[in-house]
C-alpha cells in the first residue's frame, strides 16, 4: 500500500479512497497539472490485476459520455501501472446511506441509465453494475466507473462469472453475460436507490421495501423495475436503451404525490430534528468545527468525531472534504504534511514530505511525552509528532458534561451518543 505524501512520478498521495481485490484507488494529486485525480493502481501480489485494469483503460477510451467516468491517463510509473481518472466527492453507494428528496434520485437514475445506455449502443456489457461503481461530482453529476469487467458482444458471447455477487443477474453467474444482465443489475441498483433496501434472491415481489416505493411512485414506474428485474432475462427489456425510453417516459409522472401542505396551505415547516441541529451548530459549529454531515442521518459532525452523536455511525465524515493539506489513507481525516502519525486514528507512520513545522492557530495545548512536547489541536486522540495517546480529556466550552465512559465533554442537551466513544448518552 503507498502512504501518504509519498510521490509515484508525477503524484503525490493524499490517502486512500478504496480497496478491492485486484486494485488500490488513491487521492492524488498532479503537480504538474495541478488538480487532484483518482488513482487506480493493481496490487503487487496479484497476477490478473495488470490484465483487468489494461482492458478498462482500452474499454473507457472508447465511450466518451458526460456520465461515463474519464481516464486522464494511463502509463508505467516505477514499476506500478497506474491510472489516472477524475476525482469525484463520493459514491452512489455512500450518497444512498443519507437522506436524498425523490427529485434528486429521479436524476441520479436517469444519469445512470443514460451511461449504461450509452455503452450498450456501442456493444459494451459493463458486467458490474452497482452503487459503488456510480461516483457522484459537484452539482449532483453521476459517472459510471469500473469497465474492469466490461465485455464486448459479438453475436455468441461467454465469460466467466464476473460482477458482484448481490447485483450479479442469473445468467450472468452461469459465465452468460447479456445486455439483459446489466439490465437486471441495475433494476436492482434503482430499487436499492428508491426503497432504501436491496432485494435479496430468490426476488419474488413484493420484495423488502416495497411499501415505501408504493407510497412515493406511480404503479407504471415500479413496472419497470419489476420488468427489469425478471429472472428470466427475455422478460426483461432488450438493453439499457429500451429501459431508458420507458423510464424517460414515465419521469415527469413518476412520484405518487408532492410533499403535503398544513391546514393553511403552506408547506410543512422544517422537522424538530433540524431545529434541534441548527441550535446545535448555533451553539458549538465554531468549537467543534461541525461543518459536515454524518453519511447516515445527515446530521452535523467533525472530522474529530469518531461517531456520530445523533445515530452512531462509525466515522461519519469520511470522505468529505478538509481544509488540511492530505489524508490519512487509513480513516480519510485530514492530516497536515508536518504530522509524522495520523492523530485520529492509531496507524503507521507518513513518508516524510518537509522538515518544517507549520504554524497554526488551532494549536491549543502541547503533548505530555516530555521528549515530544509537540502541539496539539482539541479532540486529538494520538500526538502526531511521537504517537503518544493523548490522556488529557478534552472538554466542550459552554457544557459541563463529560462522557460516563471517556471522560470527554459531550453536549448533553443535544447527543444520542458520545461523538469520542460511541457511548450512548443518558439523561436522568
Amino acid at each position: 500500500m503507498l502512504r501518504v505524501r509519498q510521490r509515484i512520478g508525477k503524484y503525490r498521495i493524499l490517502g486512500r479512497i478504496a480497496s478491492g481485490p485486484l486494485a488500490d484507488v488513491y487521492r492524488a494529486y498532479d503537480s504538474i497539472q495541478n488538480i487532484k485525480v483518482a488513482l487506480k493502481i493493481p496490487k503487487q501480489d496479484e497476477n490478473t490485476g495488470h490484465e483487468e485494469l489494461l482492458h478498462e483503460v482500452r474499454v473507457a477510451t472508447k465511450l466518451r459520455h458526460p456520465n461515463i467516468l474519464s481516464v486522464l491517463n494511463a502509463s508505467y510509473i516505477d514499476d506500478h501501472f497506474v491510472i489516472a481518472m477524475e476525482l469525484g466527492q463520493e459514491s452512489l453507494a455512500d450518497r444512498i446511506e443519507r437522506r436524498t428528496s425523490t427529485a434528486s434520485k429521479m436524476d441520479l437514475a436517469r444519469q445512470g441509465l443514460a451511461a449504461i445506455a450509452y455503452a450498450h449502443e456501442h456493444k459494451i456489457i459493463h458486467c458490474d453494475i452497482k452503487p459503488e461503481n456510480f461516483i457522484l461530482f459537484p452539482g449532483n453529476q453521476l459517472k459510471l466507473a469500473d469497465f474492469g469487467f466490461a465485455k464486448r458482444c459479438v453475436r455468441t458471447l461467454k465469460a466467466s462469472g464476473s460482477g458482484t455477487i448481490d447485483y450479479i443477474a442469473p445468467e450472468q453467474a452461469m459465465g452468460r453475460p447479456k445486455f439483459q444482465s446489466d439490465v437486471f443489475s441495475m433494476g436492482l441498483v434503482l430499487y436499492r436507490l428508491f426503497s432504501g433496501k436491496l432485494p435479496e434472491w430468490p426476488f419474488e415481489w413484493p420484495m423488502p421495501g416495497y411499501d415505501k416505493l408504493a407510497a412515493r411512485f406511480r404503479p407504471e414506474m415500479i413496472d419497470v423495475l419489476k420488468k427489469s428485474t425478471q429472472l428470466d432475462a427475455t422478460k426483461r427489456y432488450r438493453d439499457a436503451v429500451q429501459m431508458q425510453a420507458d423510464f424517460d417516459r414515465l419521469d415527469s409522472h413518476a412520484r405518487l404525490q408532492k410533499r403535503p401542505r398544513s391546514k393553511s396551505g403552506s408547506r410543512r415547516g422544517v422537522s424538530w430534528r433540524q431545529l434541534q441541529w441548527r441550535e446545535f451548530q448555533r451553539q458549538f459549529k465554531t468549537q467543534l468545527d461541525s461543518r459536515h454531515h454524518c453519511r447516515r442521518c445527515e446530521g452535523p459532525v467533525s472530522e474529530s468525531m469518531q461517531a456520530c452523536p445523533w445515530c452512531g455511525f462509525d466515522n461519519p465524515s469520511r470522505g468529505s472534504e478538509t481544509r488540511m493539506p492530505a489524508h490519512c489513507p487509513r480513516c480519510e481525516r485530514g492530516v497536515k504534511n508536518d504530522w509524522d502519525y495520523c492523530a485520529w486514528c492509531y496507524g503507521p507512520g507518513f513518508v516524510e514530505e518537509a522538515t518544517r513545522h507549520y504554524p497554526d492557530k488551532r494549536y491549543t495545548a502541547k503533548c505530555a511525552n516530555t521528549r515530544c512536547r509537540g502541539p496539539l489541536m482539541p479532540f486529538m486522540r494520538y500526538c502526531p509528532h511521537c504517537r503518544s495517546k493523548v490522556r488529557r480529556p478534552w472538554k466542550i466550552k459552554g457544557s459541563r458534561h463529560s462522557c460516563k465512559a471517556c471522560n470527554w465533554g459531550i453536549a448533553h442537551e443535544f447527543w444520542n451518543y458520545c461523538a469520542w466513544c460511541r457511548e450512548p448518552v443518558r439523561r436522568e
